[in-house]
């Protein structure tokens, strides 16, 4: 057991299940033990079912993003709601700034159905984009967010909104703000993801100087982080989600060249900053650590060895 609680949770609700976070939530809740059904909430024309682990605990659930309202009537009861699900996501995610308002209620729907199930707790998932260019040596619940961009603006307007809703429905609401996550079901477009992919094929992928601090932490620990909140937090927070712990994105980047090819040259350097002077991205997991108890036990070296397991599967498949 990862730890103890005042009230069991027995029944937990994933919006987008199938997603990296949803699928490494899942894991961490079917390793605990307490739970004892996961309603796993996709949508009806999903091609990435066969991603959930096979477990009699997990139940498909299928309902599009724009129905979250119906989820009452396809589902009993539960304790815990976690929304990961989100429209427009990826490179496009600004190209339409009506579909990420649409988010936002989206959001609302599900803490709604949320509190018709029963739930004590909504747990949301949130981004570091809600800081948009501000400057902190550290990010953390307290630092001011001045989001910069339409899925930025939005994921901080739903988290803002989830929690005053929740607090009136006398719900426990945390919206925890994601900074750089990566593992096995990553974006193919991340940097992490890219890097490994291109290393694989033997060509040279190019970089910035990359002379900044970063912050990577690997999918199987933000699962468990994701499910300790459920679990042990208390209240109405916002946290930051990271490993704590920056290095320069360049040792990053030199880390996935020797794990994965040291033979290809990696060509640091040869492509300028995007808009100006790069962004140190750091979080403060501190409050995290003390409500919950979770703090990150992979290193960056064995995640990208387990991402270039994964990868090297999928090719063979």
């Amino acid at each position: 057991m990862i730890g103890k609680t005042e009230k069991d949770m027995e029944n937990i609700v994933v919006t987008g299940a199938t997603s990296m976070l949803g699928i490494a939530l899942i894991e961490a809740a079917l390793r605990d033990g307490e739970v004892r059904k996961i309603y796993a909430v996709v949508r009806e024309d999903t091609q990435k079912a066969d991603r959930l682990p096979k477990d009699s605990r997990v139940e498909l659930v299928r309902c599009g993003i724009e129905d979250y309202k119906s989820l009452p009537d396809k589902i009993r009861n539960a304790d815990v709601f976690y929304h990961f699900a989100w429209k427009l996501t990826g490179r496009q995610r600004n190209t339409d700034i009506h579909v990420q308002a649409d988010n936002i209620g989206y959001a609302l729907d599900a803490l709604s159905a949320a509190a018709k199930l029963g739930c004590n707790k909504f747990v949301g998932a949130g981004s570091q984009a809600e800081y948009g260019d501000t400057v902190s040596e550290k990010m953390s619940p307290d630092t001011p967010a001045n989001p910069a961009d339409a899925y930025g603006t939005a994921k901080f307007c739903a988290g803002k909104l989830a929690m005053q809703e929740a607090e009136r429905l006398g719900m426990d609401c945390f919206w925890v703000r994601v900074l750089s996550v990566y593992g096995e079901y990553d974006t193919p477009t991340t940097m992490v993801s890219s890097t490994v992919a291109a290393l694989m094929r033997g060509e040279s992928p190019e970089f910035t100087p990359a002379g900044n601090i970063w912050d990577f932490l690997y999918s199987g620990d933000a699962g468990k982080a994701f499910y300790m909140i459920g679990k042990n937090a208390r209240g109405n927070k916002i946290y930051c989600l990271g490993s704590g712990e920056g290095r320069l994105l360049r040792e990053y980047i030199e880390t996935i060249g020797r794990v994965v090819n040291p033979d290809v040259d990696l060509r640091i350097g040869v492509l300028p900053y995007p808009n100006g002077a790069p962004r140190n991205i750091l979080a403060d997991i501190s409050g995290l650590s003390r409500d919950t108890g979770w703090s990150p036990e992979t290193s960056f070296d064995e995640g990208i060895r387990r991402v270039l397991l994964f990868m090297r599967e999928r090719e063979k498949a």
